[in-house]
């Protein structure tokens, strides 16, 4: 008698094998003597590599393509059929080659009017090992210098923490400071995480090493408790999440009126609707009208990848939008041109094996990666599925209490663990440069999402190849992909890159009761910009 589970057993393993072979297919190694001759035989490795070779990208198609009118490799991805499929983004450019790119530290400051604190500099190379500069770095630092509010938009992993934080320490030195008075900062750094909040801390005490400037970091999770036993300490910059800020601002255990800058880094999240009211409200206080009086103004800066298509709507409400100005690079919302991307069609049953067993081939070759699911449960699955079939696997999501989730991150960077499984709150800001590998195991239903996902490897700093595998199961996802692969046929801009995620699902509610004739409430018109 035919044993009809042991047959899907073995046709689920054989899948899953071609899936991992799919994803991490590697050439054998040739002699010297046979590999020089095979790269002159051999043509140039295409732009896109597909399972189904009609679809491989030598060039790119012209620019102007509607979306709709080429040919994709994922256009029949929604067919039960298309499972096992798969099409490869290969990286066009070396990230040594980049490096390249830079620009010297001494070579900036000799061609530039910018002048650093010599002990700043001194950090800058011994502790943090900065030599070369980008080159968002190179076009921002005199613009940020000059005092005025700047946004400063550019590709995840450039350097933009230095960008901002390089001329306002070096200003802080230079100007003499106010009375000192406790729990009242002249540097203000937002952010949306925990972990952002730290990993920026961390740098500021870095560079501000031996010039008596004063950093502390104000994270959520226990402001009941300081606000029932609060500590009163000498501060000069103050790197702070924005719900706990808030709360102590308003019962006057920190106050405001000395901050001369103020940065929002990750903008884009803190200019989402969640935050919005809360963010508007708080920035009421500042007096940017007077930055142009450096004893009595305010200067405002934002850096962030990407950037909501609403944020002049809501920067109005606090301040003169015309009076930024903007160093923007010309790499923002587009694919990064130096990271593999690989694209696999699979159903959502085949998922965890081929998960397992991508993990595992990175293991065995001692590389560092990052998995990130959708929501919190499924990071939580994912980590303890990893951590029962024997892989050592870190979890880390918005979910987790305050006291277990201190520490994973750095965990991580420090070599404690290979293996991260986080939600999108490991994707915004944070320095991965230990990480080689990205994999979606749920992919990302937003394209700002997969650009601050696969900005978590390939960064300044890391030379070593990088690689990003996404799993494709739903329709909301092949939706997606799609779009991403024709801006990848077409080497233009990432379409609908806007990560007010809120506003985006309103927009959509709005549009389908006008297509239903449902009437707009006049409310729900105003706050979808």
């Amino acid at each position: 008698m035919l044993n009809l589970s042991l047959v899907l057993r073995v046709q689920t393993s054989r899948q899953v094998a071609s899936y991992a072979t799919a994803a991490a297919t590697k050439p054998k190694p040739q002699p010297t003597k046979t590999r020089e001759k095979s790269r002159k035989q051999q043509p140039e490795q295409p732009l896109i590599s597909c399972r189904r070779t009609q679809f491989n990208l030598s060039q790119h198609e012209r620019p102007d393509a509607k979306f709709g009118s080429l040919a994709l490799a994922s256009s029949g991805w929604l067919h039960h059929k298309s499972k096992g499929d798969y099409f490869i983004l290969n990286a066009s450019v070396r990230a040594e080659e980049l490096q390249r790119e830079m620009q010297s530290v001494e070579a900036f400051l000799e061609t530039s009017a910018v002048k650093v604190h010599p002990q700043l500099l001194e950090n800058l190379r011994g502790e943090l090992g900065v030599r070369q500069l980008t080159g968002i770095q190179v076009q921002g630092l005199p613009i940020v210098n000059e005092g005025g509010h700047c946004l400063i938009a550019a590709e995840t992993g450039c350097g933009k923490t230095l960008t901002y934080l390089l001329p306002i320490l070096d200003r802080l030195l230079q100007q003499k400071a106010p009375e000192r008075r406790l729990n009242t900062p002249r540097v203000l750094i937002l952010t949306p995480g925990r972990e952002l909040a730290t990993q920026i801390a961390a740098v500021a005490e870095k560079l501000t090493q031996g010039t008596g400037l004063k950093v502390r970091s104000l994270l959520g999770g226990n402001t009941k408790q300081l606000m029932m036993s609060p500590q009163f300490e000498e501060v000069d910059v103050l790197v702070a999440t924005l719900g706990a800020l808030s709360k102590l601002v308003t019962t006057g255990i920190y106050r405001m009126e000395q901050v001369r800058h103020l940065v929002l880094d990750e903008a884009d999240t803190l200019l989402d609707d969640t935050f919005t009211d809360k963010l508007t409200y708080f920035l009421r206080r500042f007096p940017f009208h007077l930055v142009h009086k450096p004893d009595a103004g305010t200067q405002l800066i934002l850096a962030s990848a990407t950037m909501p298509t609403n944020t002049r709507e809501i920067l109005h409400r606090v301040i003169d939008v015309d009076t930024i100005r903007e160093v923007v690079s010309p790499h923002l919302h587009h694919l990064m041109p130096h990271v593999t991307q690989k694209f696999l069609r699979l159903s959502k049953a085949d998922r965890p094996a081929t998960l397992l067993s991508l993990v595992k081939q990175d293991l065995a070759k001692r590389r560092p990666l990052i998995l990130f699911s959708n929501k919190s449960a499924t990071s939580d699955y994912v980590s303890i599925f990893l951590n029962n079939s024997g892989v050592n696997c870190l979890n880390l999501n918005g979910d987790m209490l305050m006291k277990i989730r201190l520490g994973r991150f750095e965990q991580f960077q420090n070599g404690g663990c290979d293996v991260l499984s986080t939600t999108d709150v490991g994707s915004r800001g944070l320095d991965t440069t230990r990480a080689r590998h990205v994999i979606n195991f749920d992919f990302p239903l937003h394209v700002s999402d997969y650009i601050h996902r696969c900005g978590r490897i390939g960064r300044v700093g890391s030379v070593d190849k990088a690689l990003v595998t996404n799993l494709i199961s739903s329709r909301r996802e092949i939706d997606v992909v799609q779009r991403i692969e024709h801006a990848a046929r077409t080497g233009g801009l990432l379409p609908d890159v806007n990560a007010n995620i809120r506003n985006i699902i309103n927009k959509r509610i709005m549009a389908e009761m006008k297509a239903a004739g449902v009437p707009v409430p006049q409310q729900a018109q105003e706050e979808a910009f």
